[in-house]
């Protein structure tokens, strides 16, 4: 009767168990590498750190006997330096082709140099570029909605998703018809379509932190979300009923690592472990890559590397380059006042002997400069920096033309129908030109 019984119960905890494994189904590895905003730094950048070779480097390392390891960016390959502005982004494309990107969504500034530029990238890549909420006036998707990548026997399902404030980040004739729907609809769409064909759902995504919170907060279909667009990274991951969300910090600097174990049957992670990876100074290139980033490099140096000024300190504030943009508009062009929305500085100025390459990588966009003649009374507040001017009195006004065809975003002149007909020269040009003329930068 004690056999019986004892053969009874180990039936029992079998069954129970089995009743357990079907309910919770099979959990597996899976290993998300991933990094955002790359703007074309294929060089270290002045501190030593980053760079395309020493990237591919820490990537291909973290890579080794991973069976359940995928790579994704989070959108903003393009632009940021040389070589990207004079070659219109195509060589950073290339480039990528050797970093082993599985997945990627599309950035904001991957449009500066219009919608068909666009498209080559799309078709220049060996790997997926993702986009569910980039539509045109007839609702037509400008990239595929979604991938579904297949690793270490999961189907892991890869959404991308652009921010709605693309209207306000990029030239109106860049975009054409093309705009930003809703992320959180694209994102429940697609995660529920997903749901029944995949074992997890991962939304790539080049969005601000407003919007991180958002799909974790209204997305629960969607465990896993892979950030971009916010250049400073994360310390901690960020956590919602169980949901996180990962990014990290810009221009080559960091790799992502996000070691997840899936549950199958419920789709989605019973664990996680994530850390950020420097790319370290000193960390040796990788030949294949350090060979084609010579390359590249060689084609703009020539036309990049003519000494400037020499700076007594470096300039590591966004608000001190900025203002030494606006001096030297308003002293090469004669104008009263001139503004520079602070999204137009997109690097440091080192100390020492500076160049016409640290022009090109603080002012890497084509903007031209434009004028206007205004009255005291019609002049913005953050122009005037709380100077007193005649209200009668007329003013001129040097602004970036990107300022003048965004006036009332968050970053710039918070008004609107202002005309600036005179255009008086590329930004770059006029900035090169000043510096020049500077024995020092104090």
């Amino acid at each position: 009767m004690i056999r019986v019984k004892r053969n009874f119960l180990r039936c029992a905890l079998v069954l129970v168990a089995a009743a357990a494994c079907q309910l919770s189904g099979e959990v597996r590895p899976l290993t998300i590498l991933h990094i955002n905003d790359i703007h074309a730094h294929l060089a270290a950048l002045d501190n030593g750190k980053g760079g395309f070779a020493a990237l591919a480097t820490v990537i291909r390392r973290e890579r080794e006997g991973c069976t359940a390891c995928i790579l994704l960016n989070a959108g903003d390959l393009a632009q940021g330096t040389p070589v990207s502005t004079i070659f219109q982004g195509l060589p950073v494309f290339e480039l990528s082709n050797l970093l082993g990107i599985d997945a990627a969504t599309i950035g904001n500034h991957d449009f500066d140099y219009g919608w068909m530029q666009t498209r080559k990238f799309i078709a220049t890549v060996n790997y997926p570029m993702v986009s569910a909420n980039m539509v045109g006036k007839d609702g037509q998707l400008f990239a595929k909605p979604y991938v579904i990548l297949k690793v270490n026997g999961l189907r892991v399902a890869v959404i991308g998703a652009m921010t709605e404030t693309l209207p306000g980040l990029v030239f109106p004739k860049a975009l054409s018809e093309w705009h930003a729907g809703s992320l959180v609809e694209a994102a429940r769409r697609y995660a529920a379509e997903l749901r029944p064909q995949s074992d997890l759902v991962v939304l790539l995504a080049h969005i601000d932190a407003r919007e991180e919170a958002a799909v974790l907060e209204q997305v629960p279909d969607v465990p896993v979300v892979v950030s971009g667009h916010v250049h400073t990274g994360i310390a901690e991951p960020q956590m919602v009923d169980g949901r996180i969300m990962v990014r990290v910090k810009s221009y080559t600097e960091e790799l992502g690592r996000l070691d997840l174990e899936v549950d199958t049957e419920r789709k989605t992670p019973v664990s996680w472990k994530w850390k950020i990876i420097p790319v370290a100074a000193g960390t040796p290139p990788a030949p294949d890559v350090a060979k084609q980033v010579a390359y590249w490099e060689d084609q703009v140096k020539a036309r990049v590397d003519r000494p400037l000024a020499v700076a007594r300190h470096s300039f590591t504030s966004r608000d001190e380059i900025k203002r030494l943009m606006e001096r030297a508009i308003r002293e090469e062009t004669g104008a009263n006042f001139a503004f520079v929305n602070r999204g137009s500085v997109r690097d440091v100025l080192p100390e020492g002997q500076l160049l016409e390459r640290n022009i090109w990588n603080i002012m890497p966009f084509d903007n031209r400069v434009v004028v206007g003649t205004f009255k005291g009374r019609d002049l913005p507040p953050v122009v005037l920096g709380g100077k007193t001017v005649d209200p009668d009195r007329e003013y001129t006004l040097a602004v970036p033309d990107f300022v003048a065809a965004n006036q009332n975003t968050a970053e710039s002149l918070h008004t609107t129908g202002l005309q600036f007909p005179n255009d008086v020269g590329l930004l770059r040009d006029i900035l090169i030109d000043w510096f020049r003329k500077q024995k020092a930068i104090e």
